[in-house]
């Protein structure tokens, strides 16, 4: 999962608002089956991506050539694509959107059978696969992620080592404790905010679910106040506004730099920054390029505890579907089903596979080590979430409101962090009333 796949994912419910008015395929509901023979499987078959990178070196390529020995009548072509979103958005006014291609944020979850074409129903493929609820309508599912990632603490372990700090810290107290030796022990940045690439606060929504470690956390959003006492966003914003507060970070947040700050903290300039599991294999890169340690880079998990057990949450990345229009639905869904289950692409992103049976990626060690509890959430309610989000112009899958956070707490901004939470609450609840939630 690179940046741009991250940040997509994020702004997705801010895009839900312009719609697509495409009229999709004529066939609503058409399936996708997957084929029996793959020698009787043929076509050529245009896969749109994200992954400019992969397209651009030649990675897509190989990975075809390996899907054609087994599908050896089956031609696939790529067009990577730089903003992907707004580009896909636009194709899907028409019915000419690839054969394959990542589910655009902008497409309302009750749209799917509008655009897709079904890969089977969600009491089957769950009993294989991660993540089917994410695109499931009416019982059908209609998309796939070919990988997944869980959100942490990406830091770097020397740095913390000469803090004198040995053990993750288990509370938000503790990890503040933490940082705080950092400061005074190190000439690193404790905590790296991001705060002008914008995207890296979104993030921080995906500590939901992880402090009460629940698998219905989603539907938690959709039925209450996510920033009630002891709620867990309102657990996590508390953190970030602390650090902040505390005065544990860059000393200008407005002048930060996402691509700088991957050599930073891989040397130990910058000691912490919370993203994912996702992030780990750049950073490693960043480490390998400038000449640092790459297994100074470590993975934690966000500091709370349930029966003295931590929990995190597993993500998808984009679910790749089939056009529902496709003249070689077969193809398109042969190359799905090799490249989720075949292709190694999960493996050599260093991510989580969507294959219930799939070890854990070497980055997820530390993880098994410690015995963290993996969630997978629940996301029967996603699409309810995004319409209050949406509806409340709260915008927690946006950076805005935690960039004023952030203002908060550095003194930019006037006001008290009760308040504000408060403000967010009332908007949200607010919302859900006026959509009958």
């Amino acid at each position: 999962m690179n940046r741009r796949t991250v940040l997509a994912l994020a702004v997705g419910a801010a895009l839900l608002a312009s719609g697509c008015t495409g009229t999709g395929g004529t066939s609503k509901g058409a399936d996708a089956d997957a084929p029996d023979d793959p020698a009787k499987v043929d076509g050529t078959i245009t896969v749109l991506t994200h992954r400019t990178d992969l397209v651009q070196d030649g990675t897509m390529k190989k990975y075809a050539a390996e899907f054609n020995k087994t599908y050896p009548k089956v031609k696939v072509e790529f067009d990577g694509l730089t903003d992907y979103e707004g580009e896909v958005k636009i194709r899907m006014n028409t019915e000419n959107y690839g054969d394959v291609l990542m589910i655009p944020a902008v497409i309302e979850k009750k749209d799917y059978p509008k655009f897709f074409a079904s890969l089977g129903t969600e009491a089957e493929r769950s009993k294989k696969y991660r993540f089917t609820d994410y695109t499931t309508v009416d019982g059908k599912v209609y998309g796939q992620s070919p990988l997944g990632a869980v959100p942490g603490f990406i830091y770097n372990k020397k740095v913390w080592s000469e803090a004198g700090i040995t053990d993750w810290p288990t509370t938000p107290a503790e990890f503040l404790d933490d940082l705080k030796a950092i400061k005074s022990k190190t000439d690193a940045i404790p905590y790296y905010t991001n705060f002008k690439d914008m995207w890296p606060l979104t993030q921080w929504t995906q500590v939901n679910g992880s402090v009460g470690c629940d698998e219905q956390a989603t539907t938690k959003l959709a039925e209450g106040d996510p920033w009630a006492d002891g709620a867990d966003l309102r657990t996590a914003d508390t953190l970030l506004y602390d650090i902040v507060r505390e005065g544990l970070i860059e000393k200008d947040p407005t002048t930060t730099n996402w691509e700088a700050s991957k050599p930073k903290l891989a040397k130990g300039e910058i000691a912490t920054m919370w993203l994912g599991s996702w992030a780990v294999i750049q950073m490693q890169g960043a480490a390998k390029q400038a000449g640092a340690d790459s297994d100074d880079i470590g993975f934690m998990p966000f500091p709370a505890q349930k029966n003295g057990t931590f929990c995190a949450v597993t993500l998808p990345d984009y679910n790749q579907a089939v056009n529902v229009n496709s003249d070689h639905k077969a193809a398109a869904r042969a190359w799905i089903d090799w490249f989720t289950d075949k292709s190694g692409y999960a493996d050599a992103n260093l991510a989580l596979s969507p294959l219930k049976d799939a070890p854990l990626p070497d980055v997820l060690g530390p993880y098994q080590e410690a015995g963290v509890k993996l969630l997978d959430l629940d996301d029967t309610k996603g699409a309810q979430v995004k319409s209050i989000d949406n509806q409340s112009e709260v915008g927690i899958y946006k950076p805005d409101y935690r960039q004023e956070l952030v203002d908060l707490a550095r003194g930019a901004r006037k006001g008290s962090l009760d308040d504000f939470l408060t403000g967010l609450g009332e908007k949200w609840t607010e919302a859900q009333k006026n959509l009958g939630s």
